[in-house]
């Protein structure tokens, strides 16, 4: 039987890896916390709280999609967030939304992959 003990990353695909990084570290303000990068592939990864999540183009066939798996980023203040992300033209595909439990929306990074601005209400 597999015992799965935690997420250990989020990956991403991207085409365009300076482009995908004025998004999550420019916009998102993320801190890379480990590069690798092979004759014009890189593979960048981002700690956040207890997991991390990663942007690459190392595999050909490893393509964007707006219709995968989707991270959910807890942010601080969802109404600057938003503010933020509508300032810089990014797609939102679902939302804002209030579900009484949380504010959330779905925008697109550059390649269209999609991303959760989330924010738990405090009870």
């Amino acid at each position: 039987m597999i015992h799965v003990t935690d997420i250990a990353y989020t990956g991403y695909p991207v085409t365009d890896i300076a482009r995908a990084r004025g998004f999550y570290e420019g916009l998102l303000n993320l801190k890379p916390t480990a590069t690798w990068e092979s004759e014009g592939k890189h593979w960048i990864e981002y700690d956040i709280g207890a997991t991390t999540l990663a942007i690459s183009n190392m595999w050909a066939n490893w393509r964007p999609a707006a219709d995968g798996p989707v991270a959910g980023l807890e942010v601080a203040d969802f109404d600057a967030a938003m503010a933020a992300l509508r300032d810089r033209c990014v797609k939102i595909t679902v939302g804002p939304v209030d579900s009484g439990a949380c504010h959330l929306a779905v925008v697109s990074d550059p390649d269209g992959n999609s991303l959760a601005i989330h924010h738990r209400h405090v009870r």
